[in-house]
């Protein structure tokens, strides 16, 4: 429901169509497996499909925007799978998810919709927590949209330098105030630590090209410690409303099963999180 208020407020701003998207997975009906018949297994998809169809219908309308009437679009398939399809075939320019908080062993074997889907993308995608502090207040849902602070977080990776792109888009659209963070891990010692400091600012700045820097307000930040934990700490402490992060592909078991920065991030920061591929 977050994500959804989310989506129709980004869409009001851009005046953008918004597609309203469902999935309809049948590997999770296992009483199709005893289906007597051919026939009778037709019948139990199509039933299946079309409450679907109704609940999709009953979630827009009990959540609805004076400005914004969406697109009603139910598939069946996986559902990674059928949101990147969509989202190729129509060329879409931005997806809004929400995340469930599955971590560990069970999201290792069944793996998180959200993650998946942003590994792959041809195009952004805006994750919204379900946390209780990521609550949008009663009755100001349709105002969610307004961007007073971003943050982005830089490793100096191509992948962080392609989210760059859209989080100074982001800024200007909505005279926001940008901040540049990059967190070291290791701290360096006492006679280096002004020095480091001072050249990983200097990178940062570095990276914002300096015609479209002139009217924005951009300042910098340099951190020390496990990378999520000041992303998520910053964000907190600056009350910033958006963070945009590069993501890497998923490399190792590790990965998959403790999560990557940005998965972290996602699941226990308190805004919504941008991350583009």
């Amino acid at each position: 429901m977050k994500a959804y208020h989310h989506a129709l407020s980004l869409a009001e701003h851009y005046r953008a169509r918004l597609v309203a998207h469902h999935v309809v997975e049948l590997w999770r009906y296992p009483s199709l497996g005893f289906a007597p018949s051919a026939e009778s297994y037709q019948e139990f998809c199509r039933s299946i499909q079309e409450i679907g169809r109704s609940q999709l219908r009953e979630f827009v309308t009990t959540h609805p925007h004076e400005n914004i009437e969406p697109e009603l679009v139910v598939e069946e398939g996986s559902a990674p799978d059928a949101i990147l399809s969509f989202a190729q075939t129509h060329k879409t320019d931005l997806l809004v998810m929400g995340t469930h908080g599955r971590r560990g062993y069970d999201c290792l074997m069944l793996g998180s919709v959200t993650d998946r889907v942003m590994r792959s993308s041809p195009c952004p995608v805006v994750a919204v927590s379900r946390l209780p502090d990521n609550t949008t207040p009663a009755g100001e849902e349709r105002h969610a949209h307004r961007l007073n602070r971003i943050l982005f977080c830089a490793d100096f990776s191509d992948y962080s330098a392609r989210a760059l792109n859209y989080a100074i888009e982001a800024t200007a659209e909505y005279d926001a105030e940008l901040t540049l963070l990059h967190v070291l891990e290791e701290a360096p010692s006492a006679a280096r630590s002004e020095h480091v400091i001072a050249a990983t600012t200097e990178r940062l700045e570095n990276l914002i090209p300096s015609e479209e820097s002139k009217p924005l307000r951009i300042k910098t930040a340099v951190c020390i410690g496990e990378p999520y934990q000041q992303i998520i700490r910053l964000a907190r402490q600056e009350q910033i409303d958006m963070v945009a992060m590069g993501v890497r592909g998923r490399g190792s078991l590790d990965v998959a099963v403790f999560g990557s920065t940005t998965y972290r991030v996602m699941q226990l920061g308190s805004c919504p999180v941008l991350v583009h591929v």
